[in-house]
């Protein structure tokens, strides 16, 4: 089973990736993992602390001559900034005086309902690992399932949809969000130009105020094989999985899997995909040897995000995620001391204007995480050459069926 685990806090020495379950024999690019990470880092309206980190994955374990080995895969990113924070945040017991209380919980952050949890007189402890910077170790651990996935014909990638009042109003294609997720300069990621200049004021708009912004990103998987993930079992559904994957990431309030949202509020003879059958497979074996496609039968349309009951449908997987604005502002809203009880702002602590485009890149490593996961459950192999062989006698299987 693939399982991933991450550790470190926002301002501490380092952050760990730990990854386990990816099969042998994986062609692992530290270029890729740390364009990966730099993608992450980018997009309009982010804050200082993108000018300090650099971010790359030192790999410790797991993968030797450029492949992986089936151990665990354990991997570090260095914090750069942690050279001003050696004395504020010491594993021993330091000096107190220099340490730096968040004095005052930030309303829309976990630093009240943290604190009250463990105890904490301040915000501080909480504050460090609820960052958003720990999704980068996500990002490395997300990298990994990618690759695993790219040897089966299987991308993933993100865009922005929406930056406060401003959409792109249209769907996307895959071969746009591909496009813009190759950029070398990150704007807003959003795959069409005119767009994403009105998404450009809308943070522009709240900078001058001292406010922040949220918005809606997409992440869709292209070329997933149909019967991946299963509706026998609650916990195992693909719709489920992913959900609970792309909610966890840090600002996101909700998330729609196809066109769940208009879903609610049309008939089903506007909802649901009609089915064709084409008499012939709607693709062809990739260039790498790799299946790449699948059955004889066809959809009008991709309401459904690629999935129905729990299952893959052989359609782009379609994921978006709902991203609240940040909740550190320059202009911070009315809180209480921690100390006194009395009413105050509440603590400013370095951040971003809007994340919409960091946050999607985030999401595409949880959602290659969680398609990676439900493979290797359907298809099995320790090595990459056993996993290759039982996806491609699948493939052969339902393009017969």
């Amino acid at each position: 089973m693939l399982r991933f685990s991450t550790a470190g806090e926002s301002h501490g020495e380092s952050l760990v990736a730990l990854i386990s379950g990816l099969p042998a024999g994986i062609p692992v690019a530290q270029e890729f993992i740390d364009r990966e990470l730099w993608r992450r880092q980018q997009g309009y309206g982010r804050g200082g602390r993108m000018r300090i980190e650099r971010d790359t994955a030192h790999i410790l374990s797991g993968v030797r001559h450029g492949k992986t080995i089936g151990s665990p895969i354990a991997m570090t990113l260095a914090n750069n900034d942690w050279k001003n924070w050696t004395e504020i945040l010491p594993v021993g017991a330091g000096d107190p005086e220099k340490h730096k209380a968040v004095a005052s919980p930030r309303p829309g952050h976990a630093d009240l309902a943290g604190a009250l949890k463990y105890d904490f007189k301040d915000a501080r402890y909480v504050l460090e690992r609820a960052s958003a910077r720990e999704s980068a170790a996500r990002v490395a651990c997300g990298a990994l399932a990618k690759l695993l996935l790219k040897s089966l014909g299987v991308e993933v990638g993100s865009h922005v949809v929406r930056v406060g009042k401003a959409e792109l109003g249209r769907d996307a294609k895959w071969e746009e969000i591909a496009a813009a997720n190759a950029k070398e300069e990150v704007f807003l990621n959003c795959v069409d130009a005119e767009a994403e200049i009105r998404m450009k004021a809308e943070v522009d708009a709240v900078l001058r105020t001292g406010d922040t912004i949220g918005g809606i990103f997409e992440v869709v998987v292209h070329g997933l094989v149909p019967g991946v993930g299963t509706h026998v079992n609650w916990d195992e559904r693909m719709d489920g999985l992913l959900a609970q994957a792309v909610m966890s990431l840090q600002a996101v309030k909700a998330v729609e899997l196809g066109r769940g949202v208009t879903a609610a509020e049309s008939m089903g003879s506007a909802v649901h995909d009609a089915i064709g059958y084409e008499g012939e497979a709607n693709r062809e074996q990739g260039e790498d040897g790799q299946s790449g496609g699948f059955t004889r039968f066809s959809r009008a349309k991709n309401n459904a995000g690629g999935i129905e009951g729990g299952i893959s449908n052989g359609e782009d997987v379609v994921v978006r995620g709902y991203l609240k604005p940040i909740s550190t502002l320059r202009r911070p809203l009315g809180s209480v001391s921690f100390e006194t009880r009395e009413t105050t702002k509440a603590a400013y602590e370095r951040s971003d204007v809007c994340v919409v485009p960091a946050a999607g890149v985030a999401a595409e490593a949880m959602v290659a995480l969680t398609i990676a996961r439900l493979v290797i459950d359907k298809f099995g192999g320790d090595s990459l050459r056993e996993l290759q062989r039982n996806y491609n006698g699948y493939c052969e299987q339902i393009r017969a069926f």
